[in-house]
Parts: structure tokens; sequence; C-alpha cells
């Protein structure tokens, strides 16, 4: 096959001799960092390693921002919610066996929310690959079987020409919908081998749309055209795919009431008068959800959280749009449309006839009014008064990152998010400890807004030592501290399930103290105080820590 000589890359005099003679001393990092530069990375997280320090040298020869936290999980939080807060693919660099492993957690999570992370890991040298016992520093007899599980791709590397095409492919397929971690892993001979490679220009990488089949969005919009009781469902994958205006736009056209799950949060505008809100944990939502006999969920599985842990039992047709094609019908028989969520409500709000539902809004406003009143017959009203001064604080285009703590489950069901892509939470894979990282990664992705992570005392020992990264890169958070005592959530399901708790109690520090040991201003709040404390905190530049001790209890379940 012949080429048109037109179509070759037409270089300038001086480019051609940049590339005819590269700059010495460059190794095989550099060929990593030129590559991420190529592909439009600006920051990148981690933690060096002695595999994988060939990479670190380099980034002192490139304009990456880097942001190193101080455990490899934190980094992989940070970059989770990097790729959650602007779209983009957010590179990890990492060392060898337990550097790689201990960021394992933090990529179950990066994968069960769909946030595009590039995890880089070096390797043991290229002699002691395949599974050979060499007795290398770090050796595993295959590191990518530990991962492979968990991230959508992986990649490996074993010469130096190599790893610019590596690394594209794994960004093209961490951003292809849905997003999700990928791994690359580098030897360490590879990283440190001098190379006279030219100096990696820009590269493309750009996934492909994730369009709807035609046909099915017929059928889709003949059902919600003809539907007496429609009601949507909107997930993550709505957040995503910046969709939520789409969304909007549907249930009004249709008057169908929408139910947000909890990675949907500010999906859809929360006092909206089809706003169902976010009360999925909730039988009265249950049931009207039930109830509907055209049920549109759009982005997401209808796992155990977003189906009152699997008691929903639709008994309409559902309609199911979701990128992930391993999550169609999962869970439901339905109609299900692999496509990413914008495109998919752009094609449906073509195709569907307006229909008007006069008693749709009374419907909304009964459900609400139903759980309202089960939820003040518990005696919360110190749970509902601390959600409602973390809102009262919070300005509404600030982030917030909320670990796995009792407060946290509170405000997926309570909290008004006011904007898509603004709260996020550990709630895809439940692991302890995301907040404080995350919410690092998020300040590092916008610095002009300040961000809010929510943890309690036990989530918030995981990540206590980022309190040395955040004030070193003098990054604009606050961190709120729920200090009961010991794991909350877990104690009250023990309690329940048992009679008693076993193993749930902490000895803890004091956080104000410790806070200020590292130069992070911190207070002790109580709930009367707790909007103007953290409003202050979140006003003043650089990191804080508001303490609050408080026992807050959990509304009861209705799946039980």
């Amino acid at each position: 096959m012949s080429h048109d000589h037109d179509d070759r890359p037409q270089l300038t005099a001086a480019q051609a001799a940049a590339v005819l003679n590269p700059p010495a001393g460059r190794n095989g990092g550099d060929l990593v960092v030129e590559s991420l530069q190529g592909l439009g990375a600006t920051t990148v997280f981690g933690l060096p390693g002695q595999h994988a320090l060939g990479m670190f040298d380099a980034l002192r020869r490139s304009s990456l921002r880097y942001v190193g936290l101080r455990v490899e999980n934190n980094a992989g939080f940070a970059a989770d919610a990097y790729g959650r807060i602007t779209g983009e693919v957010a590179p990890l660099l990492l060392s060898t066996g337990p550097g790689a492993l201990t960021s394992l957690a933090a990529l179950q999570e990066a994968a069960a929310a769909s946030a595009p992370v590039l995890a880089i890991s070096s390797q043991i040298p290229t002699a002691g690959l395949g599974g050979g016992r060499h007795g290398y520093l770090h050796e595993l007899r295959d590191q990518q079987a530990s991962v492979r599980d968990i991230v959508k791709s992986v990649h490996t590397v074993r010469t130096a020409s190599q790893i610019p095409s590596a690394i594209a492919a794994a960004w093209e397929s961490a951003l292809t919908a849905p997003h999700g971690p990928v791994w690359v892993e580098i030897p360490q001979d590879v990283l440190l081998a001098g190379t006279t490679l030219p100096v990696v220009s820009a590269m493309d990488a750009t996934p492909r749309e994730l369009y709807p089949r035609p046909e099915l969005t017929i059928a889709a919009a003949h059902l919600l055209s003809e539907a007496e009781r429609p009601v949507i469902i909107a997930g993550g994958g709505v957040v995503r795919s910046d969709a939520s205006g789409k969304l909007r736009a549907l249930a009004e056209k249709i008057d169908a009431p929408v139910v947000t799950t909890f990675g949907g949060k500010g999906a859809f505008p929360w006092d909206h008068p089809l706003s169902l809100r976010s009360w999925l944990e909730d039988r009265h939502t249950t049931d009207f959800l039930e109830d509907a006999d055209v049920l549109l969920v759009v982005g997401s599985g209808l796992g155990e959280l977003s189906s009152n842990y699997h008691t929903f039992r639709p008994r309409g047709r559902v309609i199911q749009i979701e990128a992930d094609a391993g999550k169609l019908e999962s869970n439901h028989p339905a109609l299900g449309i692999h496509s990413d969520a914008r495109e998919a409500l752009a094609d449906l709000l073509e195709a569907v006839d307006r229909r008007e539902d006069p008693g749709a809004a009374e419907r909304v406003r009964t459900v609400l009014e139903k759980v309202r009143v089960r939820i003040e017959a518990q005696d919360l009203t110190l749970e509902q008064q601390v959600l409602a001064a973390v809102r009262e604080a919070l300005p509404d285009a600030a982030p917030s990152f909320w670990d796995m703590t009792i407060l946290a489950y509170w405000a997926w069901s309570a909290f008004d998010a006011r904007r898509p892509n603004t709260m996020h939470s550990a709630q895809g894979a439940g692991g302890l400890g995301y907040g404080f990282p995350a919410a690092i990664g998020a300040a590092a992705a916008d610095p002009t807004k300040p961000v809010l992570a929510v943890s309690g005392d036990g989530g918030a020992m995981y990540s206590i030592a980022e309190l040395a990264t955040a004030r070193q890169y003098d990054l604009p958070l606050t961190w709120l501290i729920v200090d009961d005592g010991g794991y909350g959530i877990l104690r009250e399901y023990m309690t329940g399930a048992f009679g008693e708790s076993t193993g749930t109690e902490l000895a803890r520090p004091d956080f104000v103290a410790l806070a200020e040991s590292f130069g992070v201003p911190a207070v002790r709040t109580g709930p009367d105080s707790l909007a103007a404390d953290l409003s202050k905190a979140l006003a003043t530049p650089g990191p804080s820590v508001v303490v609050l001790p408080a026992l807050l209890r959990m509304f009861e379940p209705t799946h039980l």
C-alpha cells in the first residue's frame, strides 16, 4: 500500500533538527512523561519507589505538575477524584510490588465509579519477568494478576519503543465509555536505560463515541410516549457524560418524575416539581418505582444501593441506558440500550412525543411527604441539623467528598448536591479512607474553589498522613471529621444484628492538636456552631480541619 507524500508529517527545519538530535541524558522515564504530555496530561499523582525512579527523575525535565501523597492508596483516591472532577485521565505513578498492591483498593473504587485513572507501575528488571523466582526486591510472580480483575485493561512494556504506544492505548481505554482505571507496567531497566529515540510529540488517543442503536431509540421513545406512569432513575452515568440538561428536558417533555441514585447526585434539580430526590433506601420510593408502567434507567446498573438492597421488583417495562455492556439487564429484564447517557438522552429527546400529566408533581409531593413523616417519627433531629449545617456552609459550586461514614449515608439520601459533579463518595466499592485524599485530588484539579472532605474518626485515621500533603501543596480544602469514637456505621449494623458490637470502638488522637502539629489550623465545633465554623474554614485559604464530636444515628432501614 503506497502513501501519498503529502500525508506525511510536515516538520519545520527546527522541528526536524530536534527529532534528529534529541537532547542528551534522557531515559525510558522521559518517554513516559513525554507520552503523558503528548496526550495532554498536566498533573500526575503518585509516590516514588526504587524500581520507579526512572519515571520520577524524568518529571524534573518535564512540565508536568507532580502531587505526591504519603500512601499509594491515597494517591489512587486523589487521582480518582481528579478524573471525576475534570473528566480527564489522571496519571498515577507507582512502584512495584507493595507500592502497586497498596493502590488496589483505590483502583477498585475508580472502577466502580468509572473514574479514568491511568496507573503506570514499574516492574522488576526484564530478566525477572515471567514468573521465575529470582529474588528481586518487590518481586511478584505475576503482578498483573493482582490488578486484572480490577482495571479495564492491562498494558505491558518490554522495550523503550513500546512506551508511547502502550500509554496511548491505555489512555484511550480509560476514556472509552464507561470510563475506568487502566494499568501500564514497565520494568525498571527499561525506565533507567538511556534512549536516543526522538522526543514524543503530540499523540491522539481519542476514544470512539458510544451511540445508541436507532431501532432501540425508536422502541424506547414509543414506550415512553404511550406510558401512563413513566418514571426515570438517573445514575452516575448522567453526571459523567454531562447529560443533566438533557435529562431535565426529557423529564419535562414527558412529565416523568426523576429519582437520582447516590452516584447520580445533582443530575436533576433537588427542588424541581418532578424531583423524587434520592430516597432510594425508602420503601415509599421503592413502591412508587415499582408502580411505574415504564421505568427509564439512565446510567445505572440498579445495583444493591440503587435497588433498596435488591428488594425493588419493577412491575412495568424497564428501559435501561448503560455504557457498561456488562450491566445491561444484569439485575432486571429490560430494553437494554448500550450507549453513553448523553447520546441516548439526546436521541430520545428528539424521538418522544410530548405528554402532559398534571398529576405527576402531586404524586411526587405525596411520596416525599411520606418519607418526611417516616423520618420525623424517628427522633433524628441532630442528624438533620448537622447535614443542614454542612449544606448551609458549602458554596454551591464547591465539590465535596464523603467517606464511608454515617453522615455520608445520610447525605446520599438527604443532601441537596445543587450542581452535577459536585458530590462524590466511595459508595461504588465502599472502602474506608476515601474522603480526604479524594479532596486533595479535586483541589489539585481546580484550586480556585474550596473543597470539603467529610470523614468519621475511623476513616480519618486511614488518611491522616495526607495532612502533610495538603500543607505541602497549600491546597484549599477543609476536612470535617465527625468523631464518634469508633466505626459508627458498623457499630449500628452489629448492634442491630447481634445486640452488641465487636471491634468497632477506637482509641483516637486529639484531631485538633494533631492537625495543628502538621501546621494545619483546626477547630473543635458543636452542632450549633458547625455552620459558622465550616463557613469560616472554607473561606480561609489553604487546608483546615473542623472536628465535630457527635454520635450520629442512621434512619431505620426499610429493606429488612
